[in-house]
């Protein structure tokens, strides 16, 4: 009987919302499990439709919660699209709009800029929120919103950190490894970060008094490149080492389900997996696969934006159920606020509450929104329900896909013309109708050019400091 009454109060409490958290009781509040993969594609999950790779344990997720078919990224490349998931901001309002580079620059020598960059630590994240009505906060693996010390996630909100501060093909020969805010390692052996981040998630769980609720960010470094499966997956899976290591992260969640159902936290448990942007294609069978879509990482088509996203609460969202309305990493932060009361950040985010969607209910505001698309400073598009517009812009057109690790050849600059796609009719945005529709692609960009303005005179600063 206490079992029902206990889910009783869960329901009725989330149903309602909380607006406030000056009442909030722990023993009630949800813990949190965000797992983030880098370069993982929309096709790379069996529940999305591999054949060639098999994730019983993401798919189980899916299975016994909800599979979102049209969740968005605030961008197609990395810093950018941490940003916009932990503030709940576009990345132009963040100021994050590019790729950034640590101290000792990286592969492309990116490094040489008089400042150093990060997510700004006036910035407002997930963290910071959860922590001022009571979580304790983690975070495991790659971080990529500044190197130096008040960018770091010890400064952002998060109680512990563990993990690799940028991607792993950045400062290769001197690539640190990180606990809280000091180095403890240097070139670590990149097949069993996997494994070596999940635990230390799972350590962080053990370690906590059972009544205080708990968010931790699992920021997978793989799939990007250069990938790496440890021993025991090495040749395990139908997709070469790409899906080798898809499978061996699959195996890792699988091992942080296993543990909530030990502790009997599950049920009440919040638990996210999805990917920072679509595959790097340039890559070729160290890539992934957009699956029905077009494009990849940089691109402003449906492959570099739309991701695998699965979220279980057993307590809330009921199995099995496949939501197609348009839901974003941006809307993650006021989801969460909502549901735990905590207080929504001071700056203006732009991500929509969608904890009605989550438990079946169809959204009005999530098909009349406007979901804008962006590469560096600038908007190229713009979404509403079925109609995407992209104004005219480049897009990488791979030629020859690279080989075991090695860069393919690819046109960066090829040039796309203004187009108006119906992805309801035309998935992979290969029909332009905008000589059909002129009306619509109008009233597209000029909302377009009306937010690009907004964003130019209300954009906050990155966060930057001299180099010595």
């Amino acid at each position: 009987m206490k079992h029902f009454i206990y889910i009783f109060i869960i329901i009725t409490i989330f149903s309602c919302g909380i607006d406030s958290n000056k009442n909030t009781n722990l023993d009630l509040l949800p813990n949190i499990v965000l797992i983030y993969t880098d370069d993982q594609g929309y096709g790379d999950l069996s529940s999305y439709g591999s054949m060639s790779i098999n994730t019983p344990n993401i798919d189980a997720l899916a299975k016994n919660g909800a599979k979102l078919t049209s969740f968005l990224n605030a961008s197609s490349t990395c810093s950018p699209s941490r940003a916009a998931l932990l503030t709940g901001s576009y990345p132009i309002r963040t100021g994050v709009t590019n790729v950034l580079w640590p101290r000792s620059g990286g592969m492309w020598g990116g490094g040489n800029s008089k400042t150093l960059k990060g997510l700004n630590p006036n910035e407002i994240t997930i963290a910071e929120v959860l922590k001022d009505v009571g979580y304790s906060t983690a975070m495991s693996g790659k971080w990529h919103l500044g190197d130096e010390l008040p960018f770091l996630p010890t400064q952002q909100g998060f109680d512990t950190y563990f993990g690799i501060p940028y991607s792993n093909d950045m400062n290769v020969k001197n690539l640190p490894v990180l606990l809280d805010n000091e180095i403890i390692e240097k070139v670590p052996d990149q097949s069993l970060l996997t494994q070596r981040y999940t635990d230390f998630a799972i350590d962080f769980i053990n370690d906590l008094d059972d009544d205080k609720p708990f968010f931790i960010y699992l920021a997978h470094t793989m799939p990007h490149i250069p990938i790496y499966a440890s021993e025991d997956f090495q040749g395990t899976s139908k997709g070469s080492v790409y899906g080798d290591v898809i499978e061996e992260i699959d195996f890792n969640v699988g091992r942080l389900v296993n543990l909530l159902k030990e502790k009997d936290i599950y049920d009440n448990t919040i638990f996210i997996y999805t990917s920072d942007n679509g595959p790097w294609l340039n890559y070729g069978n160290h890539a992934g696969t957009s699956g029905e879509l077009r494009g990849g990482k940089f691109d402003v088509f449906e492959g570099g934006y739309r991701v695998p996203c699965v979220i279980s609460w057993p307590n809330v969202i009921k199995k099995g159920i496949e939501i197609d309305q348009l839901i974003s990493t941006i809307d993650i932060m006021p989801t969460i606020c909502s549901i735990t009361g905590a207080e929504l950040p001071k700056n203006k985010i732009d991500g929509i509450n969608v904890l009605d969607a989550l438990k079946n209910t169809n959204m009005a505001d999530l098909d009349d929104r406007f979901f804008y698309y962006h590469k560096g400073e600038k908007l190229y598009g713009v979404r509403q329900g079925k109609w995407k517009y992209l104004a005219p812009s480049t897009y990488n057109e791979i030629l020859f896909p690279g080989e075991d690790g090695k860069h393919g050849v690819s046109t960066w600059q090829k040039d796309f013309p203004e187009a108006l796609f119906n992805l309801d009719t035309d998935i992979r945005e290969l029909n332009n109708r905008l000589s059909e529709y002129p009306e619509i692609a109008s009233i597209l960009k000029n909302q377009l050019l009306l937010f690009q303005e907004e964003l130019d005179n209300e954009s906050r600063p990155i966060g930057e400091i001299d180099r010595e």
